[in-house]
Order: C-alpha cells, then sequence, then structure tokens
C-alpha cells in the first residue's frame, strides 16, 4: 500500500484548497464580486495561481500514483512533495509579481515530467514482464 504516496496526495490537495483564502481576499479588498475576474491586479494573479495548479493536478497527481504503484512509494512521495514545494513557490513568487514565477513553476515541472517517465517506465516494464 503506498502510505507515503497517500500522503503526499493529501499535502497536495490541502495545499490547492488554501489557494481558496487569498482569492477571497483579494475579492474582499478590491470589492470585486464574483463571476467577475478582472479589474485588480492582485485578485487577477491570485486567481490565475489558484487556476494554474488546478490545471496541473490531472498531470501531476496520476503520474504520481502510477510512479508509486509501478515504481517505488516513497520516491514517488518524496517528488509529490517536491512538487507541491514548487506550486508553493511559484504561488508566493506570482502574488509578487508575475515575472518571478519562473523558479517555482521549473521546480513543479520538473517533479511532474519525472513523476511520468517514472510511471510511464514503470508500466512499460511491467507489461514487458507479464508477456
Amino acid at each position: 500500500m503506498p502510505h507515503f504516496t497517500a500522503v503526499a496526495t493529501l499535502l497536495a490537495v490541502l495545499f490547492y484548497a488554501t489557494l481558496g483564502g487569498p482569492v477571497g481576499r483579494a475579492r474582499a479588498k478590491s470589492g470585486i464580486m464574483a463571476p467577475t475576474m478582472v479589474g485588480d491586479p492582485q485578485l487577477e494573479r491570485a486567481v490565475r495561481i489558484q487556476a494554474n495548479t488546478l490545471e496541473w493536478m490531472p498531470i501531476f497527481l496520476p503520474a504520481l500514483w502510477l510512479a508509486a504503484v509501478y515504481v517505488n512509494d516513497p520516491g514517488a512521495a518524496a517528488l509529490g512533495i517536491v512538487w507541491v514545494a514548487g506550486r508553493a513557490l511559484y504561488a508566493r513568487d506570482y502574488a509578487q509579481s508575475p515575472e518571478k514565477r519562473g523558479r517555482g513553476y521549473a521546480i513543479q515541472a520538473v517533479a511532474a515530467g519525472l513523476l511520468w517517465a517514472a510511471a510511464l517506465v514503470g508500466v512499460v516494464r511491467a507489461m514487458l514482464s507479464a508477456m
């Protein structure tokens, strides 16, 4: 049972859930109510941080779990934590200035890419050994 990956998954989902707070605070501060999403740079940044994280979840989560099941639970979980850390850095830096988001984006993209590659290799290896 991939217990470590379960913890990494819970941390990733918890991190995503916390991204609603800055959106709500930016809405309250700017006075811009839903469904409007434009008009204040801080609100627009907060919305993009949350949306971009959501856009990465279907790339990250299946790769995380497939890497855990087919390759290695602790290794997949470690890369999962790196992904969360990269997203947190991305969120912090993007909130300050969109031009600063590159470092966190690169960290999480590399972590997701490694998970995806590990998952692919693990699945192919299992298929070949079953032949």
